[in-house]
């Protein structure tokens, strides 16, 4: 290829500017009409530990506070999607509607960036003789198909996946700082291009990719040959190359294998993970082409198929050939098509073991898929191809809106994972689990918690819970014990199991085997309150009321306002001859839940003393 002349692109004309300006005010109307049912979606499955219950996120000028995410969330090691989290919990607690608006507001941030990033590009000199006339229309087209599409709503609509769009934010915003350093102010692009970088490494692994991909980009547009721009820009490459070793430092907080989740000591198996990659690869082709059945977890299923995954390489392994060949022969029709391959590569070659697929990830390589397919319908067809293109992103945000009403429960989305993925042992735990918060539904939780055994034998959570939901019943307290005694033999270090065990054994009046249950799961989950506080009310069905009453105090630290604990810390206290105490604590309950008739019974008994 032909070097590439390092002039300085076309500076955007006024009228050009107000068509931009435009062109944003309406990919942002049109997100919000997509997704405008979104902001009552609840929290869902992963959201709960890393927002509910995410202690770090409580503070939002602690230090390090929300910069060190709890290691049993799912922001571990990526601090600046927990520091965001944080700002939502200042903002408004647990009002799920705010963290709702961030995402969207981030996606429309991230439509906003792609649309900069390709028309910038289309103005450079080496492209705006045939694309400069229709920048700014090819840029909203992209802009929208992208923003639009129903492949996205897992990163816009499931809260925790923030870390998805947050780190495209940033990937696309250094690329589009890169392509601004080539015409003027070259000092201060560099520097926000490094800068926006360092907070993608800070806020997701793939981005480790970037520093690569900018290297790629700037061979293809701006110099046109890998040498070229290690020499002009040989600091600039040495500082993103630098923000690795803040990438390296989060990834060694989680131990190398967040939390056993992910990583090459997560025990994995390797092959088979890697084989599966390929059915993943033609999953996300296709849904990026007709995006039908999309699921919100795919789970561990491909493991299993390995035929499946083989059958996929026929169709995968001609395709990457191909964009091995164009980034050589037509390096920016190259470029566009690899990047979605260079995105994926760290969750292809890391495995993933609470899952093979996940429409997350397409998030971004989606963008440059959007941007190809764009490209090759103006040169086909013009702008009446761009009309047609226009068209179908009011189609695809008709998908995404349906696609939202999914999410409208946890119940609703996991019904409808468990049609699409009915291998999926996890899916089927899940919808057990959201049938299980409903009022006389344990029949039906526990028929899908059968099945994700039947699914995945060794599966500690679907035995414990089919015991929780078996315990609804006071007659088969008996076989509940037996599947909360199976868990723990399936992992004796899994808390919730000894903590159901030592629930049902104090019902069944075996008070001192419950204690020493319930020890084993604090001392295995010591910042778990409601384990403190059923201890507590265990010591002191035991006779030991002062050991009961620090216990109940403990779980107070861990969670003020934490009402249950109140209650029966009063209990304790007016059991202790402590009756001044324990009105306060039974006045406390009243604050927290007006009109409380035991608390009130209680704090006349209190005060009657």
């Amino acid at each position: 290829m032909q070097g590439v002349p390092s002039v300085a692109p076309v500076r955007p004309t006024l009228p050009g500017r107000a068509a931009a300006a435009l062109a944003l005010g309406l990919i942002a109307l049109a997100v919000a009409a997509a997704y405008r049912t979104s902001f009552s979606v609840p929290f869902l499955f992963d959201d709960i530990p890393s927002i509910l219950e995410n202690r770090s996120i409580r503070h939002l000028v602690a230090f390090p506070g929300p910069l060190e995410p709890s290691s049993a969330t799912s922001l571990s090691g990526r601090p600046l999607p927990n520091l965001s989290f944080a700002l939502n919990y200042a903002l408004g607690g647990t009002q799920v509607a705010g963290y709702h608006a961030l995402n969207l507001l981030i996606h429309v941030l991230c439509a906003w960036a792609l649309f900069g990033l390709v028309r910038r590009t289309l103005l450079l000199p080496a492209l705006r003789a045939r694309f400069g006339g229709d920048a700014v229309l090819l840029a909203a087209t992209a802009a929208f198909v992208w923003a639009l599409h129903p492949l996205a709503t897992e990163s816009v609509t499931y809260l925790v996946q923030r870390v998805e769009s947050m780190a495209a934010l940033f990937y696309l915003t250094t690329l589009y700082c890169l392509v601004r350093s080539a015409g003027g102010a070259r000092r201060a692009w560099e520097t926000a291009a490094v800068l926006c970088c360092l907070f993608g490494m800070a806020t997701k692994e793939v981005v480790a990719t970037l520093p690569l991909a900018a290297l790629l980009f700037d061979r293809t547009f701006l110099t046109g040959s890998f040498s070229q721009a290690l020499r002009e820009r040989r600091g600039f490459y040495v500082s993103l190359a630098c923000t690795w070793l803040l990438l390296l430092f989060l990834v060694a907080s989680t131990g190398w294998s967040r939390a056993g989740t992910a990583g090459f000591g997560s025990g994995a198996p390797l092959s088979a993970y890697w084989i599966a990659q390929f059915q993943a690869l033609a999953r996300y082709l296709r849904l990026s082409v007709w995006p039908d059945g999309l699921t919100f977890d795919y789970g561990t299923a491909a493991l299993k198929a390995p035929a499946a995954s083989l059958a996929s390489a026929f169709l995968v392994i001609p395709i990457v050939i191909t964009v091995a060949v164009a980034l050589v022969r037509r390096p920016r029709v190259g470029f566009l098509a690899a990047l979605p391959f260079i995105v994926l590569a760290p969750t292809c070659v890391v495995p993933v073991v609470t899952q093979t697929i996940a429409e997350h990830r397409v998030y971004l390589p989606l963008a440059s898929e959007v941007v190809l397919a764009v490209i090759a319908a103006h040169t086909v067809g013009g702008r009446r191809a761009l009309v047609g293109l226009l068209g179908a992103a009011v189609f695809l945000g008709f998908l995404t809106f349906e696609r939202n009403r999914d999410y409208r429960s946890e119940t609703e989305i996991w019904r409808d994972t468990v049609h699409k993925a009915p291998m999926n042992a996890r899916a089927h735990c899940a919808l057990g689990l959201a049938l299980l918060t409903g009022r006389g539904q344990g029949a039906a939780a526990a028929e899908e918690f059968r099945k994700a055994l039947a699914l995945e034998s060794h599966y500690p959570l679907a035995e414990t819970e089919l015991g929780i939901a078996l315990s609804e019943s006071p007659e088969r307290g008996a076989e509940a014990i037996g599947h909360f005694r199976a868990a723990i033999r399936m992992d004796p270090s899994f808390a919730l199991a000894h903590f159901q065990l030592g629930l049902s054994l104090a019902k069944s009046g075996q008070t001192l085997d419950a204690i020493e249950e319930l020890r084993r799961a604090e001392a295995l989950d010591p910042a778990n309150a409601d384990t403190h506080n059923n201890l507590g009310v265990a010591l002191c069905v035991a006779g030991r009321l002062s050991d009961g009453i620090e216990e109940m105090r403990a779980a107070l630290r861990i969670r003020p306002g934490f009402a249950t604990a109140h209650f029966d810390l009063g209990c304790a206290l007016e059991q202790s001859g402590r009756h001044a105490e324990a009105a306060r604590e039974f006045e406390t309950v009243l604050a927290i839940r007006p009109g409380d008739e035991a608390a009130t019974q209680m704090l006349a008994r209190s005060r009657a003393q």
